[in-house]
């Protein structure tokens, strides 16, 4: 009966975990669902677009990371598609490259760019979101 207690409430984390928002500034997997609400709550958004061969985009980790740290970016919801398995995603938000970002300010697009790595840039293109 304790195996099957302990197995529930494990299963129940794992869930809660996987439902649970990402902190503001981290980056979650993209959600339909997440997205919708984060813009419905007019939160400041960013998509990235990225892949795990893109030198450009590992470039843009850590100067989004850095960029997302900032208290005025705090409640920057930062949402991560994967070039290479979500193409229908990609085609409704018209994306053709990897290391494509798209600021929104609720379901506003604010602004988009692709390919960019200089944090100055970046920066702008986060605080349209605000």
């Amino acid at each position: 009966m304790k195996s099957r207690r302990t197995a529930l409430s494990l299963a129940c984390l794992a869930l809660a975990a996987c439902l649970s928002p990402a902190l503001a500034g981290e980056a979650m997997p993209f959600s339909a669902t997440a997205f919708e609400a984060a813009q419905k709550s007019g939160k400041p958004i960013l998509v990235e677009v990225s892949a795990p061969w893109c030198p450009i985009c590992k470039t843009q980790t850590p100067i989004l990371a850095k960029l997302a740290a900032e208290p005025r970016f705090k409640d920057l919801q930062i949402f991560d598609i994967d070039f290479d398995s979500q193409k229908e995603l990609l085609r409704q938000l018209n994306v053709r490259m990897q290391s494509t970002l798209i600021a929104y300010k609720g379901a506003t697009e604010t602004g988009r760019s692709v390919g960019e790595t200089q944090p100055e840039w970046i920066e702008g293109l986060l605080e349209k979101t605000l």
